[in-house]
């Protein structure tokens, strides 16, 4: 008798079976196993079992939708929000909240089961620190502009298309933010001003961007133009005035480039001030049009407390914050530190960083122009070693040659802020091969309803 070779699974488009879904994705996907083959499913839950038919195929992984629901979830709720099926803002919603924080402890979990050898028994997670009121947290919405017959529409491109979804009240965006879109929507519509046509490339206004700033209450809208002249200005901006007396400073960016990027290099001060002042504790911000500014005010608190608990400086030691943006974190933990040091590339947020210090009289604090891993060895070179290293990198992680500049500077302390588990994960496997130990993984709850999730990692010099 010859033995039968076992075949090779084969799935195809529009084939369907019955599946249990095990975890939650990065994207908050669903995912589950057939005959070994993992298969990605939007909107299941772990634990449930339901009949998926395959969406696409790919050679290590299939996607699937939902075709019948056999056992749903306890977790499992009704969405409120009536276009979160169609929008892709939120991935989330039909999770409940406490569902939310446990997943997403898990999904850190996974990822360092993945790319670490920690025993899974041995990891040091804590629980996800949540929101008392996950709703209304987000600061600032960036609606892209559209035209349906004479009615003017702003909103987002729709999941895997490219329509534009009319949003009219966002349930994770501040109130007012929804408020000043609908009324801007309004007075351009009745104004007959020129809109952008993504296809054609032709129009003028492409994008509302509003911002509120949470503790003094100031609005900043931003009008996104394909040139520099608008038709009507002096009307528009008068019209505004009159509906949104509100808001407190108005503005234009200029980007006529074909591009997925909002914002262009040229801003222009139209009326009202030129920035909103916002304040985190006891710091406060300028924030121009263009500068960059946690989305969640309420939860960048307890962020930032975590990273400073996890520094435990006692008031003598050299802090580095590299990524360093506005100076955020070096400002947060400056009074218990002896002298902070922060580093970015990008020069007008050093501006920015030294700018913030020097107003609230901190003179601890300094920033440069420059790559982490340039500056921290010529630091050192002077006789200059951190005792603490801050880290917020960017979703792709810590640049390599930070990591080496690190390992060979070997502080006694590093505090790593974290927007992906998978990076973070990665990242903390080196520096463990090079004798640090991870202390502990707290994750935070920045996003709700959408499948993000920051942690903040300890991590210290054996």
């Amino acid at each position: 008798m010859t033995d039968k070779k076992t075949e090779a699974v084969t799935i195809e488009k529009g084939q369907q079976f019955p599946l249990t879904i095990k975890r939650l994705g990065i994207n908050g996907e669903g995912v589950g196993f057939y005959k070994r083959k993992i298969v990605f499913v939007p909107g299941a839950l772990p634990g449930e079992v339901v009949v998926a038919e395959v969406t696409k195929v790919n050679p290590k992984f299939a996607e699937a939708k939902i075709k019948k629901m056999r056992k749903p979830s306890a977790d499992r709720v009704n969405a409120p929000c009536p276009l979160y099926d169609k929008c892709g803002g939120c991935q989330l919603q039909h999770l409940s909240y406490e569902g939310q924080l446990r997943e997403k402890k898990d999904i850190v979990r996974q990822a360092f089961e993945r790319h670490t050898k920690i025993h899974p028994d041995k990891l040091p997670l804590q629980d996800t620190i949540g929101m008392e009121d996950p709703w209304n947290y987000r600061n600032k919405s960036q609606l892209q502009v559209g035209k349906h017959k004479e009615k003017v529409l702003a909103g987002l491109y729709g999941m895997n298309s490219h329509q534009l979804i009319d949003i009219s009240d966002c349930m994770i965006q501040h109130p007012m933010t929804n408020t000043v879109t609908q009324q801007v929507k309004k007075i351009l519509e009745d104004l007959n001003i020129s809109i952008y046509n993504e296809k054609k490339h032709k129009g003028i206004i492409r994008t509302i961007v509003t911002r509120v700033a949470f503790a003094t209450g100031q609005i900043q809208l931003v009008l996104i133009t394909t040139q520099q002249e608008i038709p009507k200005k002096d009307l528009l901006i008068e019209e505004i005035k009159r509906r949104l007396p509100e808001v407190t400073s108005i503005l234009q960016n200029v980007n006529g480039k074909r591009t997925s990027l909002i914002f262009g290099e040229e801003t222009i001060h139209l009326a009202g001030e030129e920035v909103i002042q916002e304040t985190l504790g006891d710091v406060s911000f300028e924030l121009s049009a263009r500068a960059f500014f946690q989305l969640n005010p309420i939860q960048t608190v307890k962020l930032y407390d975590e990273v400073k608990k996890a520094a435990q400086l006692t008031g003598n030691e050299k802090v580095v914050d590299a990524y360093c943006g506005v100076g955020t974190i070096g400002m947060w933990v400056a009074k218990e530190a002896g002298e902070v040091r922060g580093m970015d590339v990008i020069a007008e947020a050093i501006d920015d960083a030294n700018a913030n210090a020097e107003k609230h009289g901190i003179s601890n604090a300094h920033y440069v122009v420059g790559p982490a891993e340039k500056l921290l060895p010529k630091w050192v070179k002077q006789g200059w070693k951190p005792d603490v290293v801050i880290v917020d990198p960017p979703r792709t992680g810590c640049d390599d040659a930070l990591l080496r500049t690190i390992i060979e500077v070997k502080p006694k302390k590093m505090v790593y802020v974290s927007c992906n588990p998978s990076t973070l994960a990665k990242d903390v496997n080196q520096l463990m091969k090079a004798g640090f130990k991870l202390k502990y993984l707290q994750p935070v709850d920045m996003f709700p309803h959408t499948s993000h999730v920051e942690t903040v990692a300890l991590i210290e010099l054996k």
